[in-house]
């Protein structure tokens, strides 16, 4: 009983100083997402994506926000919407301190699944809290409007992650990545993989899943947003995109495991790989209904997933009976 609380307690496997450097990986790499795909939008029929006035992209859409007029509505909750916002960033910062940032996390926590997990209900929950405090008829529907469609993203997102943490037989962010030491686990859990990416870009509104924040006229849970307020909203969802992206490396592509590179290299080549992955993607889908993609995660994603932890389940169960 008295290792019990070494175990469940917070291990801080690099310096302190460390945590410092977290948003700023963060805000480079949601730079490098946001020009790439800024290229891919201007880029002419047929033609090259062009990178130059792509990366300044998103310096220049920064500070048309950072100096413009931020909105009031009548009566609306200032402390709820500004908790909200900010809940935003601050969760994708905290989800990634249990990242292996190569072979080791800033918190090498037993429970990182459930905190990761923990985060984007977090961000999930913020996104109502910005709707309600706009004090705004259609921030309120588009609030609670995402809150029935995050639990049918919510849910087979779990599913998937779980399944990872079944097949290493642990919660702990480091143990999964040495058990895919011999074979990665995208090989063997596809669907969880794959719904994984498919519930995270739900959850960070990205490319087809953008409904949410302003892709259709009523304008989503974010429509009174504007200025600061609305900046601080849409770099949180674009930093939760990266660390849900870069999560997707030790839970199903083997972390840092790789020949010849360093291990953080490893990571940050993976990492690229899935958001190059979903830029590419983002341009090849119309915008998704929410009404019908809610129907498919119930109806088709959650049984997938739970079928795939079946799976995994039993092979752990056989492995542990030989």
């Amino acid at each position: 009983m008295g290792e019990m609380p070494q175990e469940v307690a917070t291990s801080m496997a690099l310096p302190w100083w460390s945590v410092l450097l977290l948003p700023v990986l963060l805000g480079v790499a949601t730079w490098v997402v946001l020009a790439c795909d800024a290229a891919l939008e201007a880029r002419p029929v047929g033609g090259p994506a062009g990178m130059g006035p792509a990366v300044a992209a998103p310096l220049r859409e920064t500070a048309r926000l950072l100096v413009g007029q931020r909105r009031r509505t009548l009566a609306g909750d200032r402390v709820l919407g500004g908790i909200g916002g900010a809940a935003l960033p601050v969760a994708a910062v905290l989800a990634a301190a249990v990242l292996p940032l190569g072979e080791r996390p800033v918190a090498d926590l037993s429970i990182g699944v459930v905190w990761f997990n923990a985060m984007e209900v977090v961000a999930w929950a913020a996104v109502w809290m910005v709707g309600w405090g706009s004090n705004s008829a259609l921030g309120l529907v588009g609030g609670y409007r995402f809150v029935a469609q995050g639990l049918a993203y919510e849910l087979p997102h779990m599913f998937a992650i779980i399944t990872a943490a079944l097949g290493a037989e642990s919660l702990r962010l480091t143990t999964i990545v040495d058990a895919q030491r011999d074979l990665w686990f995208v090989v063997i859990m596809p669907v969880a993989f794959a719904v994984y990416l498919l519930s995270a870009a739900a959850m960070a509104f990205w490319g087809p899943f953008d409904t949410p924040l302003s892709r259709e006229v009523a304008g989503g849970a974010a429509v009174e947003l504007a200025g600061v307020d609305r900046l601080v909203f849409v770099g949180g969802r674009w930093l939760l995109l990266v660390v849900a992206a870069a999560m997707a490396v030790p839970l199903f592509l083997g972390g840092g495991v790789g020949p010849l590179l360093p291990a953080w290299a490893w990571a940050v080549v993976k990492t690229a790989a899935v958001l190059a992955l979903l830029v590419w993607l983002r341009r090849r889908f119309p915008a998704v209904r929410m009404d019908r993609f809610t129907e498919f995660a119930w109806v088709v994603l959650i049984p997938l997933t739970i079928a795939q932890a079946l799976v995994v389940a039993l092979v752990v169960l056989q492995r542990g009976g030989m």
